[in-house]
């Protein structure tokens, strides 16, 4: 009885030990011994058992392979580079332009960082417009954004506070507000449905990434509803917006815009006993503007109907909160994804380069003209900065071209999510040295991720999987749902394709 058999040795039982075993010779064995007693001459023979070779699977057809068992609608590029030497080791329509979603972020952290600085800081301020004496501000008091994407009520009400600690009592002139730090958008994509909280106003002066906390309970059959600037530690209500029930089915919010309010309704069919939700805010100034109102009058110092101003005019520094340190506010957005981050960046950004505020388009095309230039021989195409915009296009090629440029993945690494490999069962994945650290992108019918991937054997390389099934994403455009049908199901399927790709690249030993 043969109890081992490697798959590369045959044995040959020739007899029994002493002991009353067998005794087994592998026909290596004998070979050996037979070419030691008869000389070289036996080198001549046939040999005992011809040997099939294992056979091997090119890379480039097993990747084929996956995305062909993947069944995903739509279009596929992937490239797999080496940053070390910026050869491509694998790739598959390579050169097909696909929107890159929120992977967008990943150029504009780098355009940000390189641009501004890593002591960058977005500052918000109160200024005296006027003499201040004995407390008394003689003339006008303004609230001045510096375009912090990342202003939290919170840091209002540290501001309000410092304003009073300067000695500040009373204000005798206007309310102003100055928020022309960044060109006024009202909308990252316009084609996105008005309550998505990911597509927010931008302007100078932002609060709480742009959104309104609405919460709604039922109490004795009627709902009781809120709208506030919540925080960790403060809930001050705004009239900056409203909110109204409606008996109806569809649709489950609308939104219209009435003077400088704007008017929210939401069907009662929708609510259940108690929830909340967060709502773009389309006025983030006078937003602003409210909160702050409301922590200056806390400290005694009431302010006037605010008042927006479209330039600065001289006037002193009373008090101010800093916001956060550029590295701690990139890895944030590359690891939240936060789009209001990404368009305050790439806009500031911009303007430092130009020395004055641009729009977003054109804005856009400059951080796509500054790519190409960080990697000779790419050509994005931006629309914006966060990836929101289905236009935006660039290549499985051209993105990997441009994490393999000199010095960008000592740089975007550190700032990058780290994506753990998990099977069909989503059961993590360990083997040795493996590791990914990436940028995702998800827009309906639209999946990326781009970043690098440790090998089993340590060899640090870039990589893109790019998927996009714009067919179906523009014929379910227009419907009411933020999610349409069969948008989730794709992004699964597009999900496990990357996970399937990235496992062929992480657990071989490159």
């Amino acid at each position: 009885m043969v109890l081992y058999q490697p798959a590369d040795v045959a044995p040959f039982i020739i007899g029994h030990s002493r002991a009353g075993g067998m005794v087994m010779l592998s026909r290596r064995h004998m070979l050996a011994g037979a070419i030691a007693s008869l000389g070289t001459s036996a080198l001549a023979e046939a040999p005992m058992r011809s040997y099939r070779p294992i056979p091997r699977v090119n890379p480039r057809d097993a990747l084929a392979g996956i995305i062909a068992r993947a069944g995903l609608s739509g279009q596929v590029g992937v490239v797999l580079g080496d940053p070390a030497t910026g050869q491509v080791l694998e790739s598959y329509a390579p050169a097909i332009s696909m929107p890159p979603a929120s992977v967008t972020k990943a150029v504009t952290a780098l355009y940000a960082l390189e641009t501004l600085g890593t002591a960058h800081r977005f500052t918000t301020r109160v200024l005296a417009q006027g003499d201040v004496k004995d407390g008394i501000l003689n003339g006008n008091l303004i609230l001045a954004g510096g375009g912090d994407p990342d202003l939290t009520t919170d840091q209002l009400a540290q501001l309000a506070q410092a304003m009073q600690a300067a000695g500040l009592r009373e204000v005798t002139g206007d309310f102003l507000i100055w928020d022309a730090a960044l060109t006024r958008l009202d909308q990252i994509d316009p084609t996105q449905l008005p309550t998505a909280g990911y597509n927010p106003t931008i302007s100078g002066l932002n609060l709480n990434y742009n959104r309104v906390h609405f919460e709604w309970r039922r109490e004795a059959g009627n709902y009781i509803t809120a709208l506030d600037a919540r925080s960790d530690n403060h809930r001050p209500p705004v009239t900056v917006a409203r909110m109204q029930i409606v008996d109806r089915n569809v649709p489950v919010f609308t939104y219209t815009r009435d003077g400088d309010v704007d008017a929210w309704t939401v069907a009662r069919s929708a609510l259940n006993e108690a929830g909340s939700r967060w709502l773009p805010v389309r006025s983030p100034s006078l937003y602003a503007a409210e909160v702050f109102a409301t922590f200056a009058r806390s400290q005694g110092i009431v302010l006037g109907t605010p008042r927006i101003i479209a330039s600065m005019p001289p006037a002193t520094e009373l008090a101010r909160v800093d916001g956060k340190p550029m590295p701690g506010l990139l890895t944030d957005m590359m690891r939240y994804s936060t789009n209001i981050t990404a368009e305050a960046l790439g806009l500031t950004a911009t303007s430092r380069i130009s020395s004055q505020p641009r729009d977003l388009a054109t804005s856009a095309a400059g951080m796509a003209r500054w790519a190409a230039g960080r990697a000779p021989g790419t050509a994005p195409n931006f629309v914006d900065h966060s990836g929101l915009g289905d236009a935006s296009r660039i290549s499985a090629a051209d993105m990997v071209r441009f994490l393999q440029a000199p010095d960008v993945m000592q740089r975007l690494r550190p700032l990058m999510r780290s994506i753990n490999l998990v099977d069909g069962n989503q059961n993590t994945i360990r083997a040795g040295q493996a590791a990914v650290q990436a940028k995702t992108g998800t827009l309906n019918f639209v999946s990326a991720l781009a970043g690098y991937v440790r090998s089993t054997g340590g060899r640090d390389l870039s990589f893109a999987i790019f998927t996009a099934d714009l067919e179906t994403r523009a014929r379910t455009r227009d419907q009411s749902d933020e999610i349409p049908e069969g948008a989730r199901a794709w992004s699964a399927r597009a999900r496990r394709l990357q996970q399937d790709i990235l496992q062929q690249w992480a657990l071989r030993a490159y």
